[in-house]
């Protein structure tokens, strides 16, 4: 078996600052698991053992400890996530739930998806906006338009 690359060695104010954030508060699993890991890993714990004790893959394990060696406890957060930027903000959202209550334009009975996105780019609240995202977003609100 190689030798471990990555080995965690906390100091008394990690291991405190770990242990509190166990006993306390409401946190994301994730990050309560990785607490977990590191405090098993500094303890001496073999991959396979916190594998067995904690239910996680052995992948995960190794990552937790690269990241702590490198990014110290702020490892225990997640990293951004990569992804394009929702295209419509609260201000744009209500704008849309407006325009969906109103009466409907001229020469139709009622609004459809298109027809509100077209609005939102006539209003330029936007600068483009599909039809999908106008009924992804309606569909996600309380209101009804009805």
């Amino acid at each position: 078996m190689p030798k471990k690359k990555y080995i965690v060695n906390l100091t008394d104010a990690e291991r405190e600052e770990l242990q509190q954030l166990l006993r306390s508060g409401k946190h994301p699993t994730r990050k309560v698991t990785r607490a977990r890991i590191l405090l098993k890993a500094a303890d001496g714990s073999t991959d396979e053992e916190i594998v067995a004790a904690l239910g996680v893959g052995r992948a995960t394990v190794e990552r937790t400890r690269e990241n702590f060696i490198e990014r110290n406890l702020e490892a225990l957060n997640e990293r951004p996530r990569p992804g394009q930027k929702p295209k419509l903000d609260t201000k744009a959202k209500a704008r849309l739930i407006a325009e969906a209550c109103s009466k409907a334009p001229e020469g139709q009975t009622h609004w459809t998806m298109q027809l509100l996105a077209d609005r939102l780019v006539e209003l330029k609240v936007v600068e483009t906006i599909s039809d999908e995202t106008v009924r992804r977003t309606l569909k996600k609100t309380n209101s009804s338009r009805g």
